[in-house]
């Protein structure tokens, strides 16, 4: 597998000094009393769109397609990573209708489908799905193992019965040892302590047409427990070439989740999750929230964008409402609703004031203005 060689940015303790938490980079407050749940019976969380070749988002009959992390609602919704499936919905106007589980099953090589990104071409009907497979198929106890996975299916139905069929056997994405990353295959964790190896986001290049993955990982080698960074790979053949971090957070932050480039007027834009609680202790940190960077070229240098890169955080009366933003194409930003109205996480003690206060529905969607450096929640 080829290594290449390329710059990484650092995010620092001295950028998060420059956080303020202006009206501007705060996510509209959510009323949990009027989420509307639309498949009753499940908890719903990462979600994805389906994108077009140069990241725009697919629209198909009148439709979008989203790829969503869902499970069965069982006694405690912080179980729901152990049972976990990739299910394919379609959106319009805040609609939404259920297609059932987007993978058939057994085609998983793990025990459980962590998030991705999915590429559509509207020529040939292919939808090529990038997905995590956490843990091993058939392993008991579950294990915190991530490897990086591709496939291929044809589209097929309309808005009453879309469908994905004859998808491709699983191609492993950067396996065995590599430089640069740590290859997770746990068999403990603790929320937000665990290792990175996942996420795999797609990005084609506008300047030269090269394909890259971004994914969530963590750094080989680094004497800190926060030692996260978000990796990249570039598509070579029929493999994926490996490169230094864009980012790295080593000694500030242990995630830097579901990491995804957005090409807007000219410029890269970097954006990531993190939340409070997995920064380091002893230095400044920020809230809940999506964080980001820009750059002219996609190797850089990259800028924290507003100077801290917090882009938009929850707001201090409901810091663990909403969680795991994606933005798009047309700077719509997508996450879903964690614990709203409610100052306590997914690390409170009580399985039933969890299952009472989870959400576990697809947030109400706002927009992002981006202008160089600057990015603030739309009005």
């Amino acid at each position: 597998m080829p290594v290449l060689t390329s710059p990484t940015t650092q995010w620092t303790a001295e950028h998060l000094q420059a956080l303020d938490m202006e009206p501007s980079h705060q996510i509209p407050l959510v009323d949990g009393a009027r989420l509307h749940h639309p498949l009753p019976g499940f908890d719903l969380w990462d979600l994805w769109p389906l994108q077009l070749a140069d990241g725009a988002t697919a629209v198909v009959d009148g439709w979008t397609l989203w790829f969503v992390l869902s499970a069965p609602a069982g006694e405690d919704p912080e179980a729901r990573h152990d049972i976990v499936r990739i299910r394919l919905m379609a959106e319009r106007g805040g609609a939404w209708r259920d297609h059932g589980n987007a993978l058939p099953d057994e085609l998983n090589p793990g025990s459980r489908e962590w998030a991705g990104s999915s590429l559509y071409d509207p020529e040939t009907g292919a939808v090529t799905l990038y997905w995590t497979a956490s843990g091993l198929r058939g392993e008991q106890p579950r294990t915190f193992t991530q490897r990086m996975f591709e496939t291929t299916g044809t589209l097929t139905g309309d808005a009453a019965a879309f469908a994905i069929d004859g998808w491709t056997a699983p191609r492993e994405i950067a396996g065995g040892p590599i430089p640069h990353y740590v290859l997770v295959t746990a068999a403990e964790g603790v929320p937000g302590m665990i290792k990175g190896f996942r996420d795999p986001a797609h990005f084609r290049d506008p300047a030269d047409g090269a394909e890259y993955l971004l994914f969530t990982g963590s750094l080989k080698g680094s004497t800190s427990a926060w030692n996260g960074c978000i990796g990249l790979l570039r598509r070579e053949g029929e493999s994926w070439a490996v490169l230094p971090p864009l980012l790295s957070a080593d000694g500030l932050n242990n995630e830097q989740e579901r990491p995804h480039v957005v090409f807007h007027a000219g410029r890269y834009y970097l954006f990531w999750s993190t939340q409070r609680k997995v920064f380091a202790p002893g230095v400044p940190n920020g809230p809940n929230g999506l964080y980001g960077m820009v750059a002219e070229r996609l190797d850089g240098p990259w800028l924290p964008l507003n100077g801290s890169g917090l882009v938009a955080g929850n707001p201090e009366e409901a810091p663990v409402q909403t969680y795991s933003w994606w933005v798009t194409h047309e700077l719509t930003v997508h996450g879903f609703v964690d614990y709203p109205n409610s100052l306590k996480g997914n690390d409170h003690g009580d399985a039933a004031w969890r299952r009472a206060h989870f959400a576990g529905v697809p947030a109400p969607v706002f927009r992002l203005v981006l202008d160089g450096t600057r990015a603030e929640v739309a009005a």
